[in-house]
Formats: structure tokens, sequence, C-alpha cells
């Protein structure tokens, strides 16, 4: 198990005080280019799952090494509703990284009771700074 579900504004928070704290948002490419990114210092674009097979990518772990994230970084996990940011930050907690997060609601939140998100948690609810990507 990770180490727990956060808020969106707390993981921003932690991220405007530096250190070794990054983002790692494990969307897809068509999700950056078409919904949009947090706009943060430490982000880091990682796709948990690889487009458009959608299959889990069994070297995640060791590309967020590769990329010099160190194991006792806090690393916050970003994906669209927190689900698969759950299941990344897992996988990095087995991998051995010790302060890994999962950001509850995702970028774009839960579905309201008509289907759509970012009405009701996530990201951009919040109103953090994203951008069109």
């Amino acid at each position: 198990m990770y180490k727990g579900d956060v808020e969106p504004e707390t993981a921003f928070n932690r991220l405007l005080e530096g250190g070794s704290a990054v983002l790692i948002d494990v969307r897809t490419l068509p999700e950056w280019s078409f919904v949009g990114l947090p706009l943060v210092d430490n982000l880091i674009r990682l796709s948990w799952q690889i487009y458009p097979s959608m299959e889990v990518d069994p070297d995640f772990a060791g590309k967020v090494r590769e990329l010099g994230v160190p194991e006792d970084a806090d690393i916050f996990m970003l994906c669209r509703s927190g689900v698969r940011s759950a299941h990344a930050a897992t996988a990095l907690t087995q991998a051995g990284y010790k302060n890994a997060y999962n950001v509850a609601g995702g970028f774009e939140g839960d579905k309201d009771e008509d289907g759509h998100r970012g009405n009701l948690n996530g990201w951009k609810h919040a109103g953090l700074p994203w951008a069109q990507g």
C-alpha cells in the first residue's frame, strides 16, 4: 500500500515548498494534449499505461528510478480521477519508494450525477494552476 491519499491542494502546497517533491502525471499523451496539464515546476509526465493498448508499463518504477527521483522523495501521483495513480503509487511503494502518495480526485475528478467530470473534486475543480496541453 502507498503512503496515502492527499487532496490536490495538499500536493500543490508541498510541491511549492521545493526540495525533492515531484508530481508524476501518469495519464496518457492524448490526455495531456487534449485535457491539459498541471502547472508545477517538478512535473514528470510518465504514463502508467501504454496508449493505445492501455497495458500497464511493466518498467514504470524503473523509469522513475532512471529519472533520478530519490526513494525518500515525496512523490505525488496524478491521473484523471485517482484510480490509475493509486495503482502507480502502490507499484512505487513496492519498488522501495517510501513516500508515494495518490492525489485524490485526480486531475479531472469524479463524475457528477450527469456524468460530467470537473464539478466535484480534482485538481481543476480546486482551481489549481493548469494549462491546455
